[in-house]
Formats: C-alpha cells, structure tokens, sequence
C-alpha cells in the first residue's frame, strides 16, 4: 500500500518571495528561454532548476559548475531567510485554477521503494541522460527541488479533510501567474489530521504518474546513491522519500497532443486520401478547425481543408490498452505505413503540438512549414490508469496535462 508522508521542506517566507520565486518546471524551456523567463527577477526559481541562466552560455548546461550553482543559490536563499524551514513535517494543499476548472492535491513524500515495488505506476519510458542530469541536480543539491504529479483513485475521506481544511482556515501563498492560472497553498499542520492522512494513503493500492517520469526515476536513483553511501540506513532518512503533488483522478484534465508532419511521404495528395481511405472512414468537416468529440476519431487537416477520420472496424485490437489508444491506432495505421514514420520519437519529419496551443497552431504550421496536420481526442485518466496497471507504456506525446505543477513553492531536502 502506498507511503506517503509530510515533510518540513523549504518554501517562500511569504506571499511577496512566492510570486517572484514561482516558475514554470524545469522541462518545458530551452536555456535562452529560461534566461528570458528569469530577466531581472532575483528570486526566480529558474536561478534554481536552470541554473545554467546564472552562467556564461559557455558553460555547459550539465557540467558540475551549473549544479554546484544551483545548490549556492538555494543554500544562499535559506540563509538569507528567503526560504524557510517548517519547525515539524506538514502536508500542504495545492490548489490550481485554470479557466475555471480547479484541481486540488496534497503535497508530500512518497516512497521510492514504492517506486520500486509498483506501487507507484508508470505509464513512459525514461532517458538515461535526462536521468542523470536530475540526479546530479538532485544529488549536489541534496534537495527535491520540483515536485512529481501523482495521481490515485479518489478517496472521499481525503477529499473531505482537504476541503473542511480549505474552508476553515486562509491560505499562505494565493499566487495568479501571468498565464492567468491561480496557485493557491494551504499549511495542513493539525498533527491529528496528518496521521490520518498518513493512515488512508496507506489503504490505497496504487499511486499514478501523471507526468515527471524522469524527475521520479532521478529522485530514486538519487536515494539508492545515498543508501549505498550510507549502508546503515533505517528508511526513515529523507532520502528515502522524493516530493510529489498527489491529486485524485477526478480533478485532473487531459488535453489533446496532436502531430503535424512535412511531407506526404512521396503521395500525390489523391493517392495518400486513397490510401487513408483503406483504414479509415474519410469525410470532409463542416466545421473549421475540425476539433474531435469523441474517442477514435481524428481531424486531419490537409490543404486547407479539414477531415473526419474514423477507424474502420478491425483496424485495432479494441481491448488491448495501449493498441487501441488513438495515438496508437494514427500510428499503426497511418503514420507509420502511409506516411513513413515509423519511430516518432526520433523522426524529424513529425512535429508534436501540445492541445493548450490550440488547433489554430495546427493550422498556422501547416501554411508555414508542414503538409498534414491531425487533431486527436484527449486520453482519459482511466486510459492511462489503464496502461499503467498493465504494465504497459504509452505511445510518445500521448498526454498534455495542464495546467502544470509550478516550481518554487515547495523543496524537500534529503538530509
């Protein structure tokens, strides 16, 4: 059953230092970018989890000088009293508001045997090398500077602590981001609740990666590195543990990730429509953009003019929880015999477009510098809770989550 536990961590003195330290996470800037996003800001988190921006350009993003800075940075800021210490370990509440919607999570620690064991589920493949980098941030910093986004089953006991707690007591940070979406903290210190909280997670079969993939195998690699270090290790040491936000799955919004591609793979624009034709039921749209409603069907978007695509009947196994995910049934039957793209992950020929940007980007690409565009419709939590308790992994740029996870407001220090 799952461990989850609270922890003292470190986080902004007040509401001032939390809206200059908040940032979006580490993974979705290049350097420049993040230089830019920091600017003049002297407590911009990004001084932290990119703390190449404080260097020369010359420098190497993961040379051991750029992690030693981020660890100077952050050792200064606690000594400064910018950052503080909780006086005993708390959960907090991390509530986000987007357009809207709102998504509610406790934050804490979770374990990496639980990792380990599958407690913790994982539904993607991880690269050694953006692993490593984690785990030399990780390791140097001796902190989990940026949480991972779990998600479990809902429990109507936690969501009934966590909203009696919201209405009763005011929140420490109340942050709205540039981007329009509010980030909002509460302290949950009631020792008697913590236990509580400790007690339910610990009923709860199984906890989710929803996204941070590579930052929760870096923190485990990071706490195996700390127990060979430190053979006579109880468990109970901090490195034992890696910081999460964990949201039950009813509050969490799965965006569409659509694809764009260069080129027609050598067709006639008549012959690639006649080959899509085989697999799939191809009709013109009368709306434009042609956004999908529902599962297993597809906008595509060809010349100017947008498409329905539906799968015909047998053209995927209907059981099979990775096969007959719509990433997968495009590819297996579409960009991969008709259009040539037989690895997404290195083929340049296919660009990827995050549903947060719209179909209006589907469409600017497709003037600019692509040929066919394909609108998808969104996963589910269920699918992806689906793939993972099969031990399976999803297609590549299955899942755009959002809004997602700010860095800055919480760090777990490993010893």
């Amino acid at each position: 059953m799952a461990v989850v536990r609270p922890f003292k961590g470190l986080r902004p003195k007040n509401q001032e230092v939390a809206e200059n330290m908040i940032s979006l996470p580490y993974d979705v800037m290049n350097r420049k970018e993040a230089k830019e996003m920091a600017g003049n800001n002297p407590y911009s988190f990004l001084k932290v989890v990119r703390s190449e921006i404080n260097l020369d350009d010359s420098v190497d993003a993961y040379s051991k000088e750029v992690y030693e800075k981020a660890k100077e940075v952050l050792n200064t800021w606690a000594q400064e009293g910018v950052l503080i210490e909780g006086e005993k370990p708390v959960f907090y509440i991390y509530r986000q508001i987007m357009e809207g919607r709102v998504q509610t999570g406790l934050v804490g620690c979770t374990s990496i045997d639980d990792y380990t064991n599958n407690i913790i589920k994982k539904h993607e493949f991880t690269r050694k090398e953006k692993e490593l980098d984690r785990i030399n941030h990780f390791d140097i910093t001796d902190s989990n500077t940026e949480p991972v986004f779990l998600t479990y089953k809902k429990n109507k006991k936690i969501n009934e602590i966590v909203s009696k707690w919201v209405d009763e007591n005011r929140p420490t940070y109340d942050v709205v981001t540039d981007d329009g979406i509010a980030h909002i903290v509460w302290v949950l210190n009631d020792v008697k609740l913590v236990e509580e909280i400790i007690s339910i997670f610990a009923d709860i079969k199984y906890l989710y990666i929803a996204d941070g993939h590579h930052r929760s195998a870096s923190a485990v690699e990071t706490g195996k590195k700390r127990r060979l270090e430190k053979p006579n290790y109880t468990g109970e040491e901090e490195f034992n543990r890696f910081l999460a936000v964990i949201f039950p799955d009813e509050d969490l919004y799965v965006m569409d990730y659509n694809r764009v591609v260069k080129d027609l793979n050598g067709l006639s624009q008549a012959d690639f429509i006649a080959k899509v034709s085989e697999k799939f039921i191809v009709t013109e749209a009368n709306i434009s953009p042609y956004k999908p409603v529902k599962k297993h069907e597809y906008g595509m978007l060809l010349d100017g003019k947008w498409y329905i695509l539906t799968p015909k009947e047998g053209s995927y196994p209907t059981t099979d929880p990775v096969l007959s995910l719509d990433s997968a049934v495009l590819q297996n039957n579409l960009l991969s015999p008709i259009l040539g793209i037989e690895d997404p992950r290195t083929d340049n020929r296919i660009d990827f477009i995050g549903g947060i940007r719209g179909l209006k980007e589907l469409e600017r690409r497709v003037k600019e510098d692509m040929k066919v565009a394909f609108a998808l419709y969104p996963v589910t939590i269920d699918d992806l809770m689906g793939v993972a308790d099969a031990g399976e992994v999803m297609p590549p740029k299955s899942t755009w989550f959002e809004p997602k996870l700010r860095s800055g407001l919480f760090v777990h220090k490993l010893s």
